[in-house]
């Protein structure tokens, strides 16, 4: 991976990430909203890959990181209460 695909995937997992975060109602900071986004589009690509979903490009990917990062909110506050 160069350095550029990281930088962009940084951003979109930021964007992920706090768009996860509003549709969420979550009080994460942005260091948290970035984590969620790139470790929750990875999630969630793998577990749509297993049911033969793919997401392509940009929009694809951020669609990925959203739905995953959502994922982990959820999946966190679960185990917090």
């Amino acid at each position: 991976m160069n350095i550029l695909a990281l930088i962009v995937s940084l951003i979109m997992g930021g964007v992920a990430g706090w768009i996860a975060g509003i549709i969420m109602k979550s009080n994460n900071g942005i260091l948290v909203n970035i984590i969620l986004g790139v470790v929750g589009g990875a999630v969630a690509g793998a577990l749509f890959g297993l049911i033969g979903i793919n997401f392509n490009g940009i929009i694809g990917g951020l669609i990925c990181g959203i739905i995953g990062a959502c994922l982990l909110i959820f999946i966190v506050r679960l185990i917090k209460k």
